[in-house]
Formats: structure tokens, sequence, C-alpha cells
């Protein structure tokens, strides 16, 4: 193995007989005839010291293909011209080997002359390097330290222990005047070595032009430790192009290089040639590192293939690769964006009983995760075991949880979490911010509240944008404001904000709230918010009789005009407005236009033993329509001789509203006790309402009738 593939620690090394100079007499121990025999198994060396010794693994890896020179070894064992058992005569058994007793009074003297001594004093001047000026005459004077007697060996240990960027040329050019090198892409590849630890591209790439024209040829640890120094400068596209480019220099990529270049084309973007690599590297059984893996997450993450995210993991861990931090965070949030906070706690709880502790980015990957997926005791949970910890949240991880916060109706932990990003030393309230905290206050009717943090958005330098515009409109919403609801609105228009669909339903929510004397002032402000929404709203306050044929078609035109995740509130709203106004016809024909058009998905549904009216994504006025319309079906079946099954049910969902704290079952349960529906809350089944065959036959029976009596 030659010197590069030893010291620049390169993956793609490649075995070769080397020789290993090694020699320290501090115990007893055994000494090799010849130091650079590399047959001696390592357990022979019972007096050397832990592996994990900087000083004898360091020589352990300086070799050559070539054994040193005679005047190295004459200059460091001068002092041993024969090899045998000291203090003992030879045996024919000790040919090979001495024995040092580590009491003898040349113990020690051996051990300052031996090539150990010399390496810790060349180590020295390495270091004396990395501390310098970068001129020739300081770092002359310092290598000036070797001697007379320099060989190549030395040259690859100073560079080989230097950190210094700009120094490291100058020595690389001090040994090339005064050395013959034999293999002189050995001196490049440790110099390259030097800017890769200090992440300098530029002159490692200056460099590899200095080797071309000098007549050096790049080998495969050239082309590795530039990659990598690519790599580790965040420069993932250049990697690929050094990688790319090592055929035209007659460097053949390995399966190491290979497998190191799944990150990197993962990294540059390019999924398709990474994911090709992974492929080829499963076939070929290359030895893929968990960086890659946490690479191969992050693809399947990115192009939304969550389940291959856990595949990745799962093939990482049948391979006995152990994950590590990077692994988990990547993993946690890939399965944060999947919208799987279930997932998300048991990766975590793994990662804590495999003894890693969560650093920033995966408190950061929880936050991001539970506050997506609405997870409102796990976020907060997160959030005080990182300020347990004394961590400092970002702007973006204290808008995430004011946002949940917002979302769940918290507003006592959204005015703490508000108030300790006030007290933050490294973040301040953005627009984002305030427009959370305005959310909050607005959704619960508090318009004093709502109305101050408006205040100090604006002393802060912020203009309301239209996330503001729209909570402030709910709010005087709900506090029947209607006044101040059409002067938030041209105030909008003022900013040249232009109404989105969001806003345009909220709007249309609030007339769902106004009184009918009041419903006019809304109207206008519609219409000039979208002309199709407000076209459809005058039809259906037109007293007159306006032809359902005519409403149907002009709210088909407006569902599809809209974006897909509002045509169900826009629906809701529409069908409320029309039960408000006692228009219930009107009511039914647009519930049957959501149900053609799939806006509302199996309200009614039937099996064998059980029928059922699903609600759960219902607002109250579509919901008290289509038990209507239910009723009437069930009237129907029953004329037509058709058998009831012998359960009916009505499911409205075990959820409260998050800031008024009712749930459709607490409103539907009155509105069946008026009917005198023989429907009961079940106990074992929150939110359902049931009976039995023999009760709702008899009730729908006694319903016809009276409906006959009265007619």
């Amino acid at each position: 193995m030659d010197m590069a593939f030893l010291l620049c620690s390169s993956p793609s090394s490649r075995s070769h007989d080397h020789y290993l100079f090694y020699s320290s007499l501090s115990s007893p121990g055994l000494l090799k005839s010849s130091p650079f025999r590399h047959t001696l198994p390592l357990t022979h060396f019972s007096y050397l010291p832990s592996l994990h010794s900087r000083t004898p693994l360091q020589i352990a890896r300086v070799s050559v293909q070539d054994p040193i020179s005679e005047e190295t070894q004459n200059s460091n064992f001068s002092e041993v011209p024969s090899f045998r058992y000291l203090d003992e005569k030879a045996t024919p058994s000790s040919k090979s080997y001495i024995w040092v007793n580590p009491r003898s009074s040349r113990a020690s003297q051996l051990q300052r002359q031996s090539y150990d001594a010399r390496y810790a004093s060349i180590v020295r001047i390495s270091e004396s390097l990395n501390s310098c000026n970068p001129t020739e005459e300081d770092v002359f004077k310092i290598l000036a330290g070797l001697g007379d007697n320099i060989v190549e060996q030395d040259a690859v240990i100073v560079l080989n222990n230097m950190s210094n960027p700009e120094t490291a040329p100058i020595v690389l050019n001090f040994f090339q005047q005064k050395l013959k090198l034999n293999k002189e892409v050995i001196l490049y590849n440790v110099t390259l070595k030097v800017f890769r630890k200090s992440r300098d591209l530029e002159r490692a790439e200056k460099l590899f032009d200095e080797m071309l024209d000098r007549g050096i040829k790049p080998d495969n640890v050239t082309f590795s430790t530039i990659i990598s120094c690519a790599k580790l400068s965040s420069l993932p596209k250049v990697a690929v192009e050094w990688y790319e480019k090592m055929p035209a220099y007659g460097c053949e990529p390995d399966d190491v290089n290979h497998a190191v270049m799944i990150d990197a084309y993962g990294r540059a973007g390019n999924m398709d040639k990474a994911l090709s690599l992974y492929d080829r590297a499963r076939a070929e059984k290359w030895r893929v590192d968990a960086v890659t893996f946490s690479t191969l997450i992050k693809i399947y993450g990115m192009s939304g293939n969550f389940d291959g995210c856990l595949n990745v993991y799962e093939e990482m861990k049948a391979l006995n690769i152990k994950p590590n931090l990077g692994v988990y965070n990547t993993l946690l949030d890939a399965m944060g964006r999947a919208k799987r906070p279930w997932q998300v706690k048991s990766i975590h709880k793994e990662m804590i009983n495999n003894g890693f502790t969560p650093n920033r980015a995966t408190y950061a990957a929880l936050l991001r995760a539970f506050g997506k997926a609405r997870y409102v005791e796990d976020g907060l949970s997160v959030y005080r075991e990182m300020k347990g910890k004394g961590m400092e949240l970002n702007v973006t991880l204290y808008n995430t949880l004011l946002a949940m916060c917002a979302d769940v109706g918290y507003i006592d932990d959204a005015i703490e979490i508000f108030e300790d990003m006030k007290r933050s030393e490294i973040c301040k309230p953005d627009s984002w911010t305030f427009s959370s905290l305005i959310t909050i206050y607005s959704c619960s009717g508090k318009v004093s509240e709502a109305e101050a943090k408006l205040d100090e958005m604006l002393e802060a330098g912020f203009e309301p944008n239209i996330f503001v515009l729209t909570s402030l409109i709910q709010c005087y919403g709900k506090a029947n404001q209607t006044d101040d609801v059409v002067k938030t609105f041209n105030r909008l228009l003022e900013l040249g904000v232009t109404a989105d669909d969001r806003f345009c339903g909220c709007l249309l929510n609030v007339m769902t709230q106004t009184p009918k004397e009041e419903l006019g002032k809304l109207t206008s402000c519609i219409a000039k918010a979208n002309s199709k929404l407000g076209y459809v709203v005058k039809l259906l306050l037109d007293e007159e009789n306006v032809e359902g044929e005519i409403i149907k078609r002009e709210a088909h035109e407006l569902f599809y005009s809209i974006s897909p995740d509002v045509k169900k509130a826009y629906c809701n709203c529409l069908i409320d407005l029309c039960v408000n106004l006692n228009m219930l016809d009107r009511a039914c024909e647009l519930l049957d236009l959501g149900l053609k058009l799939k806006i509302y998905r199996d309200v009614q549904s039937k099996t064998p033993t059980q029928w059922s009216l699903q609600l759960k994504s219902l607002s109250l006025g579509a919901a008290l329509t289509a038990l209507h319309v239910w009723m009437n079906d069930l009237s129907k079946a029953l004329e037509n001789g058709e058998e009831l099954p012998s359960l009916l049910g009505i499911n409205t969902g075990h959820g409260k509203h998050k800031y008024s704290g009712k749930g459709l079952a607490g409103v539907f349960e009155s509105r069946l006790k008026e009917l005198n529906a023989p429907f009961h809350e079940a106990p074992d089944k929150v939110g359902w309402f049931l009976t039995t065959k023999v009760a709702a036959k008899s009730w729908l029976e006694s319903r016809h009738l009276n409906e006959l009596v009265h007619a």
C-alpha cells in the first residue's frame, strides 16, 4: 500500500505489501529484527500502549511500498547493531525478535533513539509550522530542525500532521527542493489533506493544477481527497464534477468512491443518479455509511416517498449499520413532513433508547412535526424540554409553536410563548408571530386584545398582511361588529392586497353569523372580492323564486373557479346561510350539488346490518340539511317496501370546536329531541347516536302521519 493511501486515510485504499516501522521500548515487549517486516501480528507487541494512543497509531500508518532507506535505519538504530535477547545469549528462536528488560538501563536509551522518538519531534515541527508566519524564511527555519538526513517519510509525516493551509504549500516546496522524491504524488496528496482539513477547496484545486504542470499524475487518493474537501465545503455539485472527471485522468472510481458519491449526488439534487448508485450498492454489496443513508432518507422524503424513507432505514439496520444522530434527525424531519406524528414519537423513543441525546436539530424536527400535526401537548412538551436545557429557539420555531396554539385555541400557552420570545436575545417577533396571536384572539372573539396586538404589530414596523386581515374580519364577525368588518375590508383594498379564496371564505362565514338586516353591508364586500361568489350569494338572498337549477349552475361554476382546499368551507357556509334564512329547499339543492361534485363524500352509507349518516366534516347547517334529506330517504325506503337494517346510526364526530368548546354532537342531541327522534347517544361510541329498526320504523311512520295531517 503506498503511503498516500495510508496517510490520507482514504477509504479507497487497497492492500499492498507494506513495511511498518515501529519501535517502542518503554515496557517489556518484542522488537523486530527487521523493523519493516509486515507479517508480525500486533498481538506480539504486548508492550504497546492503547490503540487510542496517538503516536504508535500514527507510526503504523506511515509506510511506502519500498523499504526505508538504509540511511534511516542506521540513523535510528545505530545502537542496536544485532538483534538478540539483550542481557542473554542468543538462541535459535531469537533471530527475528529481541526482548527488552524494562528494568534494563539500556531500555530508556533505546527508546530515545528509536524512530518513535524522531516521529514525536517531527510532530512538534508540524505544530510549529501550523502557527508560524507563512513566509519561506520562518518556515524553512523551522524545517531546519529536521537535520540533514531528511527522508521522504519525514516529509510525509510533517505534512500529514499539519493543518495550516497557508504554510503547507511552502513546506511542500521545501521538500521538493531538498529531496529526490520517488513518489511525489504522495506529498501532493498529504498537502491536499491539509486543505481538506481547513475546507479550502480553492487552494486544493490550485494545487491540483500545479501537479499537472509538474507532470505528476494524480491517483485515486488525489481525487477522493478533493471530492471530500468539496463535500465538507458544502459544495456537492463540485464534488460531482471532480468525481466525473476521474476517468479522464486514468483513475477508475472504485466501490468506495461510488458509495461516497451517493451522498454527493443526492445533495447536488441529482436524485436519479443517487438512487441508481444505491441500487448498484445493494446489488454489489458496497459498504455504505450512515451519512449516505441519511442522504437517501432525505431524497425519498423530498420526493414524497415517505414509505421509501422507512424502507431505507430498515435496510440500514438489516446491514448492521448503526444509525447516527444525523440519520435519526433526517428521519424525524421526513416523518414530520409526512404528517405522521405517531411515527415521529416512535422513532424519537428508539433514538433515546439507543443512547442518543437530542440536539437542536432533533428538537427542531420534533417541533415542526408536532406543530404541523397539531399534537399540541407533545409540541409544548418539546418546547419546555428545550427551555429546560437552556436552548434558544429561532423565529421559525417560535412561529411554529404559535401557529399550532392558534389552530387548537391554546390562548394561555400562546401568550406564554410570545412573552418568552420577546425576552429572547437572538430573535424578535415578525409579521407571522403577530398574525398567529391576532388569529388566536380573533377566533376567541376577543376584539380588544386582537386590536391591541395589531397596534403592537404596526409599532414594530409590520403592515398587516392578508392573514391578519382575515383574522380581524373573523373577530369582528364573531362580535357582530359588521361596520368594523366593512372597515377592515376597505383597509385591504387601500393596502392594495388582493383578496384570496380564504379571505372571501372568511367573509362568507361572517355572513352566516350576521343578522339578516345587516347582510346587505357584506354582500357588496363579497361582490368586490369575488364576483362569482357575490352573484351566488345574491341569488341565494333573493326572496323571489329563483329556479333551483340556476342556483346550482352558478354554484357549480363557482366551485370550479376556487381552490380545492376551500370548496367544502364555501359549500358549508352557503348551506348555513340558506338554513339561517329558512330556505331549506335551496340548502338541499346545494347539498346535492356538493355530493355530485364529491365535495362531500360518503355522507350516507349502508351495510347489511346498519345504515349510517356521517356528519363529521359538515357544518351545523349542512349537517341539519343532511339529516333532513336522510330522513326523507328513510321514509321513501319504507314506502317502497324496503327492509330497514337492525341498526341505524348518526355519527357527528367526537371533537369539540376548538374555540367555542361545543361539538356537533351537543347541538345535534338537542335537535333530535326537538324532532322526537328515537336516536340516543351510544355510551361506548363517542359522537354516535343509534336506534333500532323497530324504533326507527315506528317513528318514521308517525312522522309520515303527522305530515299528512298538516298537509
